[in-house]
C-alpha cells in the first residue's frame, strides 16, 4: 500500500503565500505522475497542477501564474508553492500520487487525506 501525507497548510492572507508538502510512503515500486488537487466546501473536488517523472508540469487556469508544483523523486514528495494567494482558494488539498506497489501491476491512484488551507482576512 502507499501512504500520502499532506502537510504546509493553514491560515494565510490574501496576497500571501504557502508552501504545501506531500510525502509519499509504503510498498512503492514506482511513482509515475504526481498531483494537487482541492475541494471547497459544496464544491467538487478540482484539479490544481500536476507534474511528472520527468518533471513535466501542467496547471490549471485558476493557478497559472501563482502556483508552483515540484517534486523530489528520492524523497518521493511533492510540492506546492502558492504565492498571490486568493479567498477563492480556500480549500482542502489533495495530493495524489500515480504509483504502483509491483512491477507487474498497472499505475494506480493514491490520495493523501488532505491540509485545509484558509486565505482570509
Amino acid at each position: 500500500q502507499v501512504q500520502l501525507v499532506e502537510s504546509g497548510g493553514g491560515l494565510v492572507q490574501p496576497g500571501g503565500s504557502l508552501r504545501l508538502s506531500c510525502a509519499a510512503s509504503g510498498s512503492i515500486f514506482k511513482i509515475n505522475g504526481m498531483a494537487w488537487f482541492r475541494q471547497a466546501p459544496g464544491k467538487q473536488r478540482e484539479p490544481v497542477a500536476g507534474i511528472s517523472s520527468g518533471g513535466s508540469t501542467n496547471y490549471v487556469d485558476f493557478v497559472k501564474g501563482r502556483f508552483t508544483i515540484s517534486r523530489d523523486n528520492a524523497k518521493n514528495m511533492v510540492f506546492l508553492q502558492m504565492d498571490s494567494l486568493k479567498p477563492e482558494d480556500t480549500a482542502v488539498y489533495y495530493c495524489l500520487a500515480q504509483a504502483k506497489t509491483r512491477e507487474f501491476e498497472p499505475l494506480r491512484n493514491y490520495w493523501g487525506q488532505g491540509t485545509q488551507v484558509t486565505v482570509s482576512s
